[in-house]
């Protein structure tokens, strides 16, 4: 399972995203105008807005918070939607890649606020394309085994198209191509024996970067810094955290 990836999962699990839970509410109400605004109101119709209205409603956001974000980026409301979906890449402790996400009705606020964190960790924004190609488009579907053998499940989601998996005790972290994510996601939801944990569609490190403590800590510390920011929707890396590290940090955040 990649580093970040493992760190995303502590923090579900720690009931982090409920201590944010406005924060989040934000993020997701913007996710969810952007994709009603690119591919219509009609989820069946539009597969990025079907799985961020699914991810919503996995963080208890009320039906009525959907909806109106629905009707919003549709147009159906009469508002104005100006954000923008801008990718920012950088570099950040230790040599490690950053891309970062966001959506945001003002650039230049955005860039000054991502560059300041960048800055503060004695890391630094780079140029478009320069982190980038060493990422690619990926399904990571995170799942816990209730019951039943790991390996037994895992070789069923080969079977419905995961490219890979990695076992971590009762945990599996499948990776998909982005042409089989729903359905290999829907098929692991009818299961009685497995709880999806996260689905989401990343991009995903092709080489990943092994750092000393002093440096994951600095890197782990930068992107909850980054992930603070509301305008910041979703951080990449290429770090591949050591478990004692990510414990460690686990334990203070």
């Amino acid at each position: 399972m990649s580093g970040h990836s493992k760190w995303s999962t502590i923090k579900h699990k720690k009931g982090v995203q409920d201590a944010r839970r406005g924060q989040l509410f934000t993020k997701l109400t913007r996710e969810v105008i952007v994709a009603a605004r690119e591919g219509g109101a009609n989820p069946d119709m539009n597969f990025r807005l079907r799985l961020v209205v699914q991810n919503a409603k996995s963080a208890n956001m009320p039906n009525d918070n959907i909806e109106r974000a629905i009707k919003k980026g549709a147009g159906l409301d009469g508002g104005v939607n100006e954000l923008e979906e801008v990718l920012y890449e950088g570099y950040g402790p230790g040599g490690s890649a950053l891309l970062v996400q966001a959506l945001t009705d003002n650039r230049n606020r955005t860039a000054s606020e991502i560059r300041s964190r960048f800055t503060k960790t004695g890391g630094s924004l780079a140029e478009t394309g320069a982190v980038s190609w060493g990422f690619q488009n990926m399904g990571i579907i995170v799942a816990d085994i209730i019951t039943g053998d790991p390996s037994e499940v895992a070789l069923h989601a080969v079977d419905e198209g995961a490219d890979d998996f990695e076992i971590d005790e009762r945990n599996i972290e499948f990776t998909v191509g982005p042409d089989s994510f729903e359905s290999l996601r829907s098929a692991l939801e009818t299961r009685d024996d497995v709880n999806i944990v996260t689905a989401e569609l990343a991009m995903v490190s092709t080489n990943t970067l092994p750092l000393t403590p002093t440096p994951s800590r600095q890197t782990l510390r930068l992107i909850d810094a980054l992930e603070e920011l509301d305008d910041v929707q979703k951080v990449y890396c290429n770090v591949d955290f050591d478990e004692a590290v990510l414990s460690e940090y686990a334990q203070t955040y």
